[in-house]
């Protein structure tokens, strides 16, 4: 199908860049934690369509290097989740925790495939990463490939703040037996800090945004832990100077489709987080394209999907590699202060799906659909026809 009838526009051969600026570490208030020369990135391949959507990404940060003459460093880590647990009978080996932490160490980062199990829960507790930013914004590109009216996305921006190492998904099970046959249980907490560190995180992010903060409660199926949040949450607002709005999961997850833009940041525990995100693909036209970061306090990065393993899809040539490679966008330039390279990869992305090439998951009519390879490939010519770009003293600094 010639790319012509699907074209909005005249297509150009090299990418207009908007530079949007590193954000996240100053809502943690943590510096950048890079100061090496070459910036190092630690890679967590995963199972499923990990090693297509990684490899994918790697290629993408090859052409990056070719245009902004950036040599970066990558590293390749062990086994992690469902292939670890075969092979070492544990989600997150101690292995993988020691790569982590050397990277971390060096100023680095780590860009993750999905893992699937317990592998991304134990990584985050195990280095603390209690703070996911999750940004919310559909493309203009995509429109047409959404379920949702084109029109009903405009102007939706949105930042979701989630906690990570608290809640159910940190919490404590045991099975036991009873005259009724076995009985699962599971205990799990939120402490007044826990809350108060990821309530300053989202409250810091609004106040830099639109000043619009909603924090995510369930009144009557947890009233204990919902008052915690909500008067945790009224102070970080007052502190902040933004307006806090308080509403139960049940219902941010229908206003989330059905009013959109009326949201800016929504911080939510660990749970309520998941559920959001992923609904949050609908809006994004795909799964495929989500994306976020995982970080501690002191600023060190895990970059990954918000999609799971996909194992019905591994080996076929089909996964979508934008969500993995818009994670990579991400790490570049919220760990390396590299917001142009970053623009780089957003604006490719964003013009091959203009031209009409998609993966299936974002397929409308006249488009064309390509296998992973296939589109990466696309990604690369595309990046690639930008003229050699050096970063400016201030990014070169920045990075090193």
């Amino acid at each position: 199908m010639a790319q012509s009838t699907f074209s909005r526009g005249t297509l150009t051969s090299t990418i207009q860049v908007k530079n949007k600026p590193a954000k996240l570490l100053s809502y943690l208030g943590a510096t950048r934690p890079s100061r090496n020369a070459r910036p190092l990135i630690g890679v967590l391949e995963g199972t499923g369509i990990g090693t297509q959507v990684i490899g994918s990404a790697l290629q993408v940060l090859d052409s990056i290097g070719q245009v902004t003459g950036i040599d970066f460093e990558v590293r390749r880590g062990a086994l992690i989740g469902e292939d670890a647990l075969t092979h070492f009978g544990q989600w997150l080996p101690e292995e993988v925790v020691g790569f982590c932490s050397e990277i971390f160490r060096l100023g680095g980062a780590v860009l993750s495939g999905p893992g699937g199990g317990r592998y991304v829960y134990d990584l985050r507790r195990r280095f603390d990463l209690f703070s996911k930013f999750v940004p919310i914004q559909p493309l203009p590109e995509l429109a047409g490939a959404a379920k949702i009216v084109p029109s009903h996305l405009q102007g939706v921006d949105i930042l979701l703040v989630r906690d990570n190492v608290g809640g159910v998904y940190q919490g404590e099970e045991r099975e036991r037996i009873t005259a009724r046959g076995r009985v699962a249980e599971h205990s799990f907490s939120y402490s007044e800090w826990e809350v108060q560190r990821i309530v300053e995180v989202a409250a810091r992010s609004a106040a830099d945004r639109r000043g619009g903060l909603h924090v995510i409660v369930k009144d009557g199926g947890i009233p204990g832990m919902s008052a915690l949040w909500r008067e945790v949450g009224a102070v970080a607002a007052r502190k902040h100077g933004v307006q806090a709005s308080f509403m139960n999961i049940d219902l941010m997850a229908y206003e989330l489709i059905q009013n959109a833009s009326r949201f800016d940041v929504i911080v939510a525990p660990n749970l309520f987080g998941d559920i959001l995100a992923d609904i949050a693909g609908v809006l994004v036209s795909s799964r495929g394209v989500t994306f976020s970061g995982n970080f501690n306090a002191e600023g060190h990065g895990v970059f990954q999907t918000n999609h799971g393993s996909a194992h019905d899809l591994a080996g076929t040539d089909t996964a979508n590699p934008a969500g993995q490679i818009l994670s990579l966008a991400m790490l570049l330039r919220e760990s390396f202060g590299l917001p142009q390279a970053a623009a780089i990869i957003e604006a490719a992305l964003a013009e091959v799906w203009r031209q009409g090439f998609r993966t299936a998951d974002l397929a409308e009519p006249g488009c064309q659909i390509l296998g992973t390879s296939a589109i990466t490939e696309r990604f690369v010519q595309q990046i690639l026809r930008q003229p050699e770009v050096k970063p400016s003293h201030e990014t070169c600094a920045a990075a090193g």
